[in-house]
């Protein structure tokens, strides 16, 4: 598991083929926290009046993990000053852009940025979360890229077997859960907010504790072992 890359939703996304860089151009505010085959996660954070200079991001998730008030400036696109909440999860297209917090407290966003080209024929499988529990698994976001699940047990819930393609968790609460995989083996997995973690694609059957749980789910449509 590790830190989560924070980014404001008013953002796209961008690797290291884009000229504009934003982990190059703007270091201060982009942190890579994971960069695979698949996808690259940022962490972006700005301050009170902070800014970032033009940059490039391709197509990818935004994941709030503050309360966000800011400008995002697209080149040739109109202004966007949408406020976002903790939690709010947005698909955004490629784009190039500055965003500057308008507000007056910090704020963090987790960016999920796609490596792999879209993919317009996936289908979840007969053991896909939403349908077999859609009590804990809802879709909170989807595009040809990922289908994005918003998870969440109270306290000491339990859910049934099922399976997820490859994908990036952010959680969103601190706690731990029991997972239990599908040759019957139960492991405890505490989880800290704010972090983030690339799975590949899996069985398992999770039980919450007295915490209960809230983590979102990036799960990958693209890219090897992508399906389940």
């Amino acid at each position: 598991m590790r830190s989560t890359a924070a980014v404001l939703t008013l953002f796209a996304f961008a690797t290291p083929a884009f000229a504009q860089d934003p982990v190059t151009v703007d270091p201060a505010h982009h942190k890579v926290e994971i960069d695979n085959a698949h996808v690259r996660v940022l962490r972006i954070t700005l301050g009170p009046g902070e800014k970032t200079p033009s940059h490039d991001h391709p197509a990818g998730v935004a994941i709030y993990l503050t309360d966000v008030q800011g400008r995002i400036s697209p080149v040739g696109a109109a202004v966007n000053e949408t406020p976002r909440k903790r939690g709010e999860v947005v698909a955004v297209a490629a784009s190039k852009h500055t965003v500057e917090n308008t507000g007056k407290t910090p704020f963090e966003v987790v960016l999920v940025e796609f490596k792999n080209p879209p993919s317009k024929g996936w289908t979840a499988g007969a053991r896909d979360a939403v349908k077999v529990d859609p009590k804990h698994y809802t879709v909170a976001a989807e595009n040809d890229h990922a289908r994005v699940l918003r998870v969440r047990y109270g306290p000491n819930e339990k859910s049934v077997m099922h399976d997820h393609p490859a994908n990036v968790g952010v959680f969103l609460k601190t706690g731990k859960a029991m997972m239990t995989t599908a040759d019957g083996t139960t492991t405890e997995l505490p989880f800290e907010s704010g972090a983030v973690q690339f799975s590949d694609a899996h069985t398992h059957l999770p039980a919450s504790s007295a915490d209960g749980v809230e983590v979102i789910v990036v799960e990958l449509k693209t890219g090897a072992g992508a399906k389940p």
